[in-house]
């Protein structure tokens, strides 16, 4: 963006965080010695919340609350019959894994986020992961690019699942079986609410 479009974005500016037109997909990736007669998962969320606040200027000044109902996190996988994706979708959500009964939210807000590029739109941002009881500091690179009634913000990070108590599923005596690292792709777009 040239300069004089920064202008515009001078000071501080808050969109609310629009899930419809938003993406958040999880991929859970299979090993062992037969993950050849397994699949990936791909687990998308469908109901989540959230406010952006951006200062190009001053990024301290920026921020990003993110709220998922991890209730709403569904097996989106066409390679799984309707079958194998409701019993994917009921250990996941179970006490194995998510427990939503007890863990009903994930949440995320940063802490601080600085620049990573030379063009204002590549950012690294650090925040606090609230997930199946556990809270820990992640950093992952993000790309947003601002008009102006909303913004998009799009970046990809790893999460190891037992970082934060939980268990990769295993069967056929471990010889099929998730990795510990689960890959989350962010496509967020925001509307602008203030000023």
């Amino acid at each position: 963006m040239t300069a004089s479009g920064w202008a515009y974005f001078a000071s501080h500016t808050v969109y609310s965080i629009n899930a419809a037109r938003s993406r958040i997909e999880l991929t859970v990736f299979r090993e062992g010695l037969l993950k050849s007669v397994g699949h990936n998962h791909v687990i998308m969320a469908k109901n989540f919340s959230g406010e952006i606040r951006f200062s190009p200027a001053d990024l301290s000044d920026s921020s990003i609350r993110l709220s998922i109902d991890a209730g709403s996190l569904s097996v989106d996988d066409p390679e799984l019959s309707e079958k194998d994706r409701k019993e994917v979708q009921t250990t996941m959500q179970g006490p194995k894994v998510l427990d939503v009964q007890k863990f009903p939210r994930i949440e995320f807000h940063s802490t601080h986020v600085i620049n990573a590029g030379s063009n204002g739109e590549d950012l690294t941002l650090t925040g606090r992961l609230s997930l199946h009881g556990v809270e820990k500091e992640i950093t992952f690179p993000v790309h947003v690019h601002p008009e102006s009634d909303f913004l998009r913000a799009t970046g990809t990070t790893t999460l190891t699942q037992s970082d934060f108590a939980m268990k990769p599923i295993r069967s056929a005596l471990g010889t099929l079986r998730v990795k510990d690292q689960v890959q989350v792709s962010l496509d967020i777009v925001a509307e602008k609410i203030a000023p």
